[in-house]
């Protein structure tokens, strides 16, 4: 017999038991590997860690949302310098000075800055949520301007634009008024445009905001409410007059016809106002709750924009001419400005990381 046939038994069994350790080694190294933890889908992106943002390929349809809000924000920078309406004879140009300049562009300039960086595609849903934000917003103030301009005359009454007490006995509407209507509707446009986009946007972070979800969403939900209440009554009004019988010395209070408010006007203007004040309350909810922390940012950043800006209007309005008062809800919405600038600046810097990184396949 051959020497290499009379291998021993045992040591064949041996050699078989050698061999077939390494697989069952394969496989025992290969189930603790999968029992550490679930398998990662393949291609998908790494967690974010905490305090680091994680973006991805921003998509055409955001890019297309930042060139809608920046040219709402140009149309809308230009608007405020033409005479906005010719109103019972009287020419209305919101701006008159740099002061008036200065509140008039609040508005156009954040929608601008915002809107640039969203076609550069730098934080995107940030942009995103102020889009979606400013667009709700848009809609009511967008039947409001379409009332102001052709619907106020079938039921005249005393206004205040600008600072000028008229009387819509007749209106004429002007180069202001136009541009003022285009942005807005090519804000509505980049609002509804933004919701689409918004689901298709890949960027997330360590969740760092989360615990802090909670307070900020009761204080903008106070916050909504409050600013609801000071819009339903005017920011600037006419005080009224104290008059002296000079035969019986008797002072008498006479209420003077002053600016109208938020829900005082009828047909498209109070459709329009409901859906502003009904936006307001929806839009202060929601802004804490989305995700990444950048993007209730945004959200709450709209929301502050929006009061600053009434709230500056109203005070122009005051500060114009002695006929036209501050009055309480005006100093109210300012308060309420601030306020929602506060939660912007806290949900902006609270555990703010590293900056953003790309994700898998960026």
């Amino acid at each position: 017999m051959p020497a290499r046939d009379r291998i021993p038994a045992r040591s064949r069994a041996g050699g078989g038991r050698a061999a077939a350790s390494p697989r069952r080694a394969s496989a025992t190294t290969g189930a603790g590997r999968s029992g550490a933890g679930p398998a990662r889908r393949a291609g998908a992106p790494d967690p974010a860690p905490a305090g680091q943002l994680v973006v991805g390929p921003v998509p055409p349809l955001a890019r297309a949302v930042g060139v809608l809000l920046a040219l709402a924000g140009l149309v809308g920078a230009v608007a405020v310098f033409p005479t906005y309406l010719v109103v019972g004879g009287t020419a209305v140009t919101p701006v008159t000075g740099p002061v008036d300049a200065v509140v008039a562009l609040v508005g156009p300039v954040a929608a601008l800055g915002v809107g640039t960086g969203l076609l550069l595609g730098r934080v995107p849903r940030l942009g995103l949520a102020y889009a979606a934000v400013t667009g709700a917003l848009a809609v009511g103030r967008l039947l409001i301007e379409l009332y102001q301009g052709h619907g106020s005359t079938a039921r005249p009454a005393v206004e205040v634009l600008a600072g000028e007490r008229v009387i819509t006995s007749s209106v004429g509407i002007g180069a202001g008024w136009v541009l003022g209507v285009v942005a807005l509707a090519l804000t509505v446009l980049a609002g509804v445009l933004a919701m689409v986009a918004w689901g298709r946007t890949v960027m997330d972070d360590g969740g760092t905001l989360d615990p802090l979800r909670p307070v900020l969403a009761g204080c903008a939900v106070v916050l909504g409410v409050a600013a609801v209440l000071c819009l339903a009554l005017p920011a600037a009004d006419v005080p009224d007059r104290v008059v002296t019988d000079p035969t019986t010395g008797l002072e008498t209070v006479v209420t003077a016809e002053g600016a109208q408010g938020l829900l005082e006007r009828p047909g498209t203007a109070l459709l329009g106002g409901l859906l502003l004040a009904g936006a307001l309350l929806l839009c202060s909810v929601i802004a804490p709750s989305l995700r990444p922390r950048l993007g209730a940012v945004g959200g709450l950043l709209g929301v502050t924009v929006f009061l600053l800006a009434a709230a500056l209007s109203g005070w122009r309005d005051a500060v114009h001419g002695p006929d036209v008062d501050w009055t309480l809800p005006g100093a109210g919405l300012l308060v309420l400005g601030v306020g929602a600038a506060a939660l912007t600046v806290l949900a902006w810097r609270w555990g703010a990381g590293s900056g953003p990184a790309g994700a898998a396949g960026a």
